[in-house]
């Protein structure tokens, strides 16, 4: 990788929760970062937080439309001419009915945010690092703890989390060739705005509704620098972060 004051990231949903820390934590380590998501505003918070300990380029992108993800690399090539991490985070829930009940449309909207997402920006990053001088350089993925085991009512978000295990693992294998390492992170209620519901209580396997115990984001976005900072012949494949006392091992 070039020099840390060199090195170009895109972090997905930068705008907020998890994706705002690993802005700040890649800001720190020396990452010009840019910052993507649907709401200039929130990609401007990002920014202003981010003042003090390094430099950031917030540009609008949905992740919803192919035409906006192809718009943000070509920015990037425009602006920077490399690509050294990718952090695929955005992405989205969908509300907790049964099974039966669950509409398409909302199915179909949770896969091409969650899943078809990320393997765009994936290949977009692939066409770019390959191709760089240096060559090579990292994309880290948003799994879940989902991505191991499900909550009720949450097979959209749990199925594209499990995909997005296959992609890591496909991409990993893929990008060997070129130095493309690639790796996930599976968080567990960091302290986000997407969180914020544990703390009255969620449902529970057993059909209890209980509050559960939160992290700081902040020691996932210090997880995604870690990653994103090792050398090229050195990977994370998986990391698992989370809240210690959560009900995950066992599920209770």
């Amino acid at each position: 990788m070039p020099d840390a004051a060199e090195k170009i990231a895109i972090v997905t949903g930068a705008g907020t929760g998890v994706g705002r820390a690993a802005s700040l934590a890649l800001m720190a380590a020396g990452f010009t970062v840019v910052l993507a998501g649907r709401r200039m505003e929130k990609l401007e918070e990002t920014r202003q937080l981010g003042d003090n300990v390094g430099k950031s380029l917030p540009v609008t992108a949905d992740m919803a439309d192919p035409g906006s993800i192809a718009a943000l690399f070509a920015k990037v090539m425009e602006v920077y001419g490399r690509l050294d991490v990718l952090f695929n985070n955005a992405g989205m829930g969908a509300p907790p009915v049964p099974f039966e009940d669950l509409p398409l449309a909302t199915w179909q909207a949770v896969v091409n945010t969650n899943l078809t997402a990320p393997f765009l920006c994936t290949q977009h990053a692939f066409r770019i690092m390959k191709d760089q001088t240096p060559r090579g350089g990292r994309i880290i993925n948003n799994g879940s703890i989902s991505a191991h085991a499900p909550r009720p009512f949450s097979s959209p978000y749990t199925s594209t989390k499990h995909g997005i295990t296959g992609l890591t693992k496909a991409s990993n294998l893929d990008g060997r060739a070129y130095d493309i390492a690639v790796g996930q992170i599976d968080i567990g209620n960091a302290a986000t705005p997407m969180t914020d519901r544990m703390v009255d209580g969620v449902l529970q396997p057993d059909g209890r509704k209980i509050p559960e115990p939160r992290m700081d984001a902040k020691a996932v976005g210090d997880a995604v620098a870690y990653m994103a900072s090792l050398p090229l012949d050195a990977n994370v494949l998986f990391m698992t972060v989370m809240a210690s006392k959560m009900p995950f091992v066992g599920r209770g």
